[in-house]
């Protein structure tokens, strides 16, 4: 039986980020951890660095045709990793 101040184990870890100033690396470390799922592995293993910095992803990727395509397709990458973390994450992507 839940007593009236009860909290569930999400809004108790959401609080926490939220009061400790968390919400934004914890939301950028998952953005970088879920890359290679939301990209394929075709992509994640040519991606030879990826960071996040003042709402800019930064990549380097070793292969000039799959950056050229990913330059193409920039904003919807923009979109899935932010619908992805449920905020606005990321502005815009760089790569290197």
């Amino acid at each position: 039986m839940r007593k009236p101040n009860d909290v569930t184990v999400k809004d108790a870890i959401s609080k926490m980020l939220d009061v400790y100033r968390l919400r934004r690396k914890f939301d950028e470390t998952s953005i970088l951890s879920i890359w290679p799922e939301i990209m394929g592995t075709a992509i994640a293993n040519r991606t030879k660095q990826i960071y996040i910095h003042d709402k800019k992803l930064f990549l380097r990727i070793e292969s000039s045709v799959i950056k050229n395509e990913l330059i193409m397709v920039r904003q919807g990458i923009i979109q899935k990793l932010n619908e992805h973390a449920g905020s606005e994450v990321i502005t815009e992507m760089i790569f290197l």
